[in-house]
This record gives structure tokens, C-alpha cells and sequence, in this order.
């Protein structure tokens, strides 16, 4: 991320931020850094203590923390819901909450409830992490319900069904790309014609611009960056990449690329003059970003054996490396521009009694001089990262796995960190996690 970026991002959010606050997906700067001093570097004994727990519904929304308060978004239903990916989209009736709690205690303090049919795969709840700037925290549920709500009160400001303002209907595992704010303007992706991606007013929830047609929405949260001596928003869609200029909508450049099933799901990693995209099924693209105007060229692509294809995992780029989990659910750095594995591990995912589950997921998160991740089995693991390989300091199971995935149970939610303490979810609860010395 370019300086430049980096302080107007911080503009962008500065009235709802405070040094501890993870207002939305990937943290204050969406790049996946907890800057908070004074975290413990090895856990005590029996593993950090949870200073609370306080009971939720279902889903894959990880939380926000701003200003003492954790939002967060679930789903209820009646009935048991499938535990075989539903890939038929076989619908489920429940309801979908979008909430807040105390930070410091766990106290429900407001909630919002709207009854909602699921027909997506995996219907176990809202896939968004809440955006909270300024007086209004912002909520994306899986079936395209957005809505703007009071963070003190909990009132609606402002609500868009997205499915029926632009005439689509939602992909295979629903509406997932967490909302990037810009400015005044909210930008989400909505699908549909010549409304693939929309801006809206924050604080009125009017459409601003519109631009580019697609099928579905797709997963992939946007970048924003500069390059090509202007300001850009990298959208990987679910049939190319295109460069947006944020403030009209209006198309850079594009070049065509799609993984198998749409499943692009990260947002583009940005490697100095480079990009990294990749997907489901060995699929990966990396692009330059051209010095003197808008636009890319293609370096490579599709690198069999090399590279790296996440799932629901963002990669996280440090120097010239790009460390992340692979679809086979081992951790892999990568070099950039070569695209060559510098190693590969399964320690990330592998449990005391059993071998690394071939399609395991851990979230990556750095943090000073190492790194936090928080694996699919309920474990938070210190360690560190490089070039050199994966060293592991220490680990501890803090949650359970309640969550149906490839025959086994699994927590597919990315923690929160903020106040010197996770905030991590399952489908049971939501518990407050202390990583302060």
C-alpha cells in the first residue's frame, strides 16, 4: 500500500477511529495489520484467558470494534440447516440479525431483525464483516440486504434490497464482498446490468454511479490504489479484472480472467508494481501495473504447482512475499513477481490427534515482528514468517468449530482484533479473547 493510500484511507475513516478499533474486513488499513503495541508473545499456561462469552446465531460475518462496541451480523432458523454445502440452493427460511454488544462486557446493547430466505450454498448466515465510519455502521447479509444503521441506537438511517434495486439475484454462496468505503461514497457490488459495481452516498444510501455488467456479483472486495498516475479501484470480477476510476465508476482498462466457478473470492494483492489475483482450482493471474498510464499487462497466469489458489482465505503481502493458504490447506510463501512456492507447510492446520484436513483454512494476521492465525479449528497460533520458512511460538484452541464443511466441523469466521483482544465467532457465540501482556 502506497503512502498515499495509506493516509487517505485513514482520512477517509479518521472520525470513527481510534488506534484500537478494527472497524471493518482486515482491520483499520484493510490489509490485515494489528498495529497495537504491547501483545503477548507466547500464551500463559491453560491459554489466554476469554474474558467473555455472550450467545449468537449462525455465520461466516467475522466483527467490527469501534469506539467500545463489537457489531456483528447472524442468521436463525427454525430448522437444522444442510450439512452438505446445499449446493442445490435448497431454500431455508430465518431470520438475520445485525447487532451490537459491549465491548468490555458482551451485553447485547441493540439489534435489527429482518425474516429472509437463504437459496445459496452454505446458508449458515451473512458472510460481511460490518463497516462502521463515523455515527453509522454498515451491513451486508447474504441474500443483498444492505442497510445503515445509528451505532448508539441502532436505528436505520438507510436501507437497500440490492437483488430488487438492480434486478439480479444472488451468486452461489450469496453476497460476500465486504463494502469498501471511499470518501462519501459506500461501494458494494450488486450484479447485474451495467450494475456490477455501485456507489452509493453513505449517508442517504443514493445511488451515485454505477458501472460495468456481470452475471453475478461475485465475492472479491475491490483495492483501491494508485498507479498509471491516477487514483484506481481493482475489481476482480467473476469474468475479468478492471480498473474503476472511485469517484465516476468510469472503466481504466480490463483484462479477462475468471476462476473455476466464479470462485474468486480475495481482494487483488498488491506487490509493488505487481498484482495477485487468484482462485479455486490452481487458478492465479498476476498483472503489472503500468508505470506511465491506466492499465496492466498480463505476466503470467494459470502456474500449475506454482503460485498460490486461496479459498475464503485472504493472502497477506509482506516485502516481496506473499504468504497465505493454498486450497489444499497448506500455508505457502510465495515469491512476486516469479510466482515460485518458497515452502509449503500443513502445521497451520494440523490438530494434536490428526493430519492437516486437505482443504483447511486459517486467517492470517501480522502483528509486529510475527504473526496471528486462527484456523478453522477454533485455534489461535503465534509465529513467525519468512522467506525462510514457518516457525511456530505457540498455539490455543479458544473456540469450538460448530460449522458443517467437507464432512467435518469448522469456524469460518475471521476474528476481530482490537483493545489489545480477539473478538471471535462461531455459530454458538461470540467471545472476547485477551492477547495483552
Amino acid at each position: 500500500m502506497t503512502r498515499l493510500l495509506a493516509s487517505a484511507l485513514a482520512l477517509t475513516l479518521a472520525p470513527s477511529l481510534r488506534a484500537d478499533d478494527w472497524p471493518q474486513w482486515m482491520g483499520p488499513q484493510r490489509d490485515n495489520v494489528w498495529r497495537e503495541t504491547g501483545l503477548v508473545d507466547k500464551f500463559p499456561a491453560g491459554g489466554p484467558k476469554v474474558v467473555w462469552r455472550t450467545p449468537v446465531a449462525s455465520g461466516y460475518a467475522g466483527p467490527a470494534v469501534v469506539g467500545g462496541k463489537v457489531f456483528l451480523a447472524d442468521y436463525a432458523s427454525p430448522k437444522p440447516l444442510p450439512e452438505d454445502g446445499n449446493f442445490n440452493r435448497k431454500p431455508t427460511d430465518g431470520t438475520e440479525s445485525f447487532l451490537a454488544f459491549d465491548a468490555a462486557t458482551g451485553k447485547e446493547l441493540w439489534k435489527q431483525s429482518f425474516p429472509v430466505k437463504y437459496a445459496i450454498s452454505y446458508p449458515a448466515g451473512p458472510r460481511c464483516t460490518p463497516l462502521v465510519a463515523g455515527s453509522l455502521v454498515y451491513f451486508l447479509g447474504a441474500e443483498g440486504h444492505l442497510l445503515a444503521c445509528d451505532v448508539n441506537s441502532g436505528a436505520i438511517k438507510w436501507q437497500v434490497e440490492l437483488k430488487d434495486a438492480y434486478k439480479t439475484t444472488s451468486d452461489l454462496w450469496g453476497y460476500a464482498a465486504h463494502p469498501l468505503l471511499d470518501g462519501d461514497r459506500l461501494i458494494v457490488l450488486a450484479g447485474g446490468e451495467g450494475s456490477h459495481v455501485v456507489a452509493l452516498n453513505k449517508d442517504t444510501g443514493k445511488e451515485i454511479w454505477r458501472s460495468q455488467t456481470s452475471k453475478g456479483q461475485g465475492y472479491a472486495p475491490p483495492l483501491l490504489t494508485d498507479a498509471g498516475g491516477v487514483r484506481q479501484m481493482i475489481v476482480a470480477g467473476p469474468a475479468a479484472v478492471v480498473g474503476l476510476d472511485p469517484a465516476t465508476g468510469k472503466r481504466l482498462w480490463t483484462t479477462p480472467y475468471a476462476a473455476t466457478s466464479g470462485s474468486i473470492i480475495m481482494t487483488p494483492v498488491r506487490v509493488g508494481d505487481y498484482l495477485l489475483v487468484a482462485g479455486y482450482d490452481n487458478k492465479n493471474l498476476l498483472l503489472k501495473l503500468l508505470a506511465d498510464k491506466p492499465g496492466v499487462e498480463v505476466v503470467w497466469k494459470d502456474k500449475l504447482r506454482m503460485a498460490l489458489s486461496p479459498v475464503n482465505v485472504q493472502p497477506i503481502a509482506d516485502g516481496t512475499t506473499v504468504y497465505g493458504l493454498h486450497q489444499s490447506g497448506e500455508l505457502m510463501a510465495v515469491a512476486i513477481p516469479t510466482g515460485d512456492r518458497l515452502w509449503t507447510t500443513t502445521a497451520p492446520l494440523a490438530a494434536a490427534e490428526a493430519p492437516a484436513p486437505a482443504n483447511g483454512t486459517a486467517f492470517v494476521v501480522r502483528a509486529g515482528d510475527h504473526y496471528i492465525l486462527f484456523n478453522d479449528l477454533g485455534e489461535l497460533i503465534l509465529c513467525r514468517l519468512s522467506p525462510k520458512g514457518y516457525e511456530e511460538i505457540d498455539r490455543a484452541k479458544v473456540i469450538e468449530p460448530t460449522g458443517a464443511a467437507f464432512g467435518r466441523k469448522v469456524v469460518w469466521s475471521m476474528p476481530a482484533f482490537a483493545n489489545k483482544r480477539a473478538y471471535i465467532r462461531n455459530d454458538k457465540e461470540l467471545i472476547c479473547v485477551e492477547l495483552g501482556k
